[in-house]
């Protein structure tokens, strides 16, 4: 972890919790490495495999989860617009991942309560990208592959590779949070 001299606090992942629990709410960060994404159907797929003792198709232990549902590549581009969608339909799946190693989630708008404790116990954090820029998003997105459960299109997972992709850090590991409703 590094600041960038501006202000920007440059994020490497793998995400090691001693760098996670720096992090405060409202600082601006770019992330550079590989990174997931999931929302609710693939979510609720990795918890099953869970409840099965299943394999998950990549490690939880210091990862990031970009809810989001990439559109189809252009010629030449590795991916089509990647804006985020609303994290708190992922709420009901997120504390137990969390609990096994997630370090980062990232998406748009307010999680739960069980999120928010999740992320201080465990030591994680929720990003906040911006929404409606998935155009804008997708320029820092280098790779795309999807990794798992294809049949469900655009919410299939995808491992993605990314240099220096903006976001806030909206929920830390220590209740802090960027959004007034939360802290009045």
């Amino acid at each position: 972890m590094a600041d960038q001299g501006s202000g920007i606090v440059e994020l490497i992942t793998p995400l090691d919790q001693q760098v996670v629990r720096s992090l405060r709410a409202g600082q601006r960060v770019a992330i550079s490495g590989r990174i997931y994404t999931a929302r609710d159907a693939s979510h609720r797929r990795l918890l099953d495999a869970l409840d099965r003792g299943g394999r998950l198709p990549f490690d939880l232990e210091g990862a990031l989860i970009y809810y989001v549902g990439p559109t189809p590549a252009r010629p030449g581009r590795p991916i089509g617009a990647a804006g985020p969608t609303t994290s708190s339909r992922m709420d009901p799946f997120t504390p137990r991942l969390i609990a096994l190693g997630l370090r980062a989630t990232m998406g748009k708008g307010y999680r739960s309560m069980d999120v928010r404790q999740a992320l201080m116990q465990f030591g994680a954090v929720h990003l906040a990208a911006v929404g409606g820029a998935g155009a804008y998003l997708s320029q820092f997105i280098c790779q795309a592959e999807q990794i798992a459960y294809e049949d469900l299109g655009p919410e299939a997972i995808f491992c993605l590779i990314v240099r220096g992709f903006p976001a806030f850090v909206a929920y830390d590991s220590h209740g802090g949070s960027i959004y007034v409703k939360d802290t009045e």
